[in-house]
């Protein structure tokens, strides 16, 4: 501080030195800091300063193991940084697993809606809602990110299946790798559901069986149940185990099946280029024609395995005139 008074008072002198007199020379001022900038001027005097620079510190030498353990650390952080890492980042599948997906989403939803109903369990990262690259709108679906991996199961294991501007969403990890989407492996399928089993009564009927990633029934448009759904287990032994425990079984009083999910080429390849079929679709069938009268119709020519009429269940169960 003193210093700097001391220059300020000489500059201001030489200021007006020069104002009389400009052929008189006065040796240049020292001061122990070194001078950035001075300048001059009639109503303002600027003086920069700049410290001394400080000699790098160097570290202490280990005197001991603890001693040699801890700098053997510290290189490895310092070499971690100086290579792009942050040290104690978590590895890539434990940052995938703070990822959420977040389906069955309301067309009105958000980016601010969804923060404000996932940040009130834990610090949430981002979130995108993906949408149409055209129209903008949403497609239904969006990635919700954590910043810990603790946060994302809570608010899966809290959040699932609970309404967000009145439609229940479908929460499950975000698997990034599309070959584990792809391979089936502990994938079943489920048919002929009632009608009024939704994705978290055939999540909460299967989940005895292993930890299931992601539970499913197919739609239409209306949102009314299409009789099928899908339960990816996380291994191939929670598949099993269930197709064995309810294949057959009643669910609301309906019987109902449970196979390993097959892809398209796959049902091809099973039945295979000279396969005889062995089912008929029969259609014009009379209203009051029910799996009685069509097994006995055809019981005549075989025996039949399994036959159903097709009904329409928002019109008192009335047949829609067709069945196999």
């Amino acid at each position: 501080v003193v210093c700097v008074s001391r220059v300020a008072l000489a500059a201001r002198s030489i200021y007006k030195t020069k104002q009389k007199s400009t052929k008189s020379k006065k040796p240049a001022l020292r001061c122990p800091l070194s001078l950035r900038a001075l300048t001059f001027q009639p109503a303002n005097i600027s003086i920069i300063i700049m410290s001394e620079p400080q000699q790098p510190q160097q570290p202490p030498q280990p005197t001991g193991e603890s001693d040699a353990a801890a700098a053997q650390a510290a290189a490895a952080q310092q070499a971690q940084a100086q290579a792009g890492g942050a040290p104690g980042a978590p590895p890539s599948g434990e940052a995938a697993s703070a990822s959420l997906y977040v389906g069955d989403l309301h067309p009105e939803v958000t980016e601010a809606v969804l923060f404000e109903k996932f940040n009130s369990i834990g610090q949430v990262a981002s979130i995108r809602v993906c949408r149409d690259a055209v129209t903008r709108r949403s497609l239904g679906y969006a990635y919700v990110n954590f910043s810990s991996a603790a946060d994302a199961e809570r608010a899966l294991n809290e959040m699932n299946f609970e309404p967000i501007n009145g439609k229940a969403v479908r929460i499950m990890w975000s698997q990034r790798d599309p070959s584990v989407r792809k391979s089936g492996a502990g994938n079943v399928f489920i048919k002929n559901l009632e009608k009024s089993i939704d994705n978290k009564t055939l999540f909460d009927t299967f989940s005895q069986f292993g930890n299931i990633l992601s539970c499913k029934v197919a739609c239409d448009e209306k949102g009314v149940s299409k009789g099928y759904g899908f339960v990816h287990f996380e291994g191939a032994e929670g598949a099993q185990a269930a197709i064995s425990a309810v294949d057959g079984m009643l669910l609301n009083e309906v019987k109902v099946h449970v196979a390993p999910f097959l892809t398209r080429k796959e049902r091809h390849d099973a039945l295979g280029q000279n396969q005889t079929f062995t089912n008929c679709f029969v259609k014009n069938l009379p209203e009051d024609f029910d799996e009685e009268k069509l097994n006995a119709l055809f019981g005549e020519h075989g025996k039949i395995t399994s036959s159903v009429i097709m009904r329409d269940a928002q019109n008192d169960n009335k047949s829609r005139g067709f069945g196999f």
